[in-house]
C-alpha cells in the first residue's frame, strides 16, 4: 500500500529530486524544469510558489520523475 505525500513547500521538493540525481537545466517564470543526470530524457517540471504544493501536483511531479512514492520520501 502506497503512503500518502505530506504537503511540501517546492524547496523541499527540489532538494529530494536533487539528492535523486535530478539537476535544475533551466527555469520557465516561476517554473524549474529539472534534468535527471544519468537518464538525460527524464524530465520533471516543479512550479516554485509561496506555498505548500496540492496533493495532486505532487503526485504528479513524482509520477514524472519515475519514482515511487516511498522512494520519494527517502530523500526527503
Amino acid at each position: 500500500m502506497s503512503r500518502r505525500l505530506p504537503p511540501l513547500t517546492p524547496k523541499k521538493v527540489l532538494r529530494a529530486l536533487q539528492g535523486a540525481g535530478f539537476f535544475v537545466h533551466h527555469t520557465s517564470g516561476s517554473h524549474y524544469i529539472l534534468k535527471h543526470s544519468d537518464q538525460p530524457t527524464l524530465r520533471v517540471t516543479v512550479a516554485f510558489h509561496n506555498r505548500d504544493l496540492k496533493r495532486r501536483t505532487l503526485e504528479s511531479i513524482v509520477e514524472q520523475s519515475g519514482l515511487s512514492i516511498e522512494e520519494f520520501l527517502k530523500f526527503l
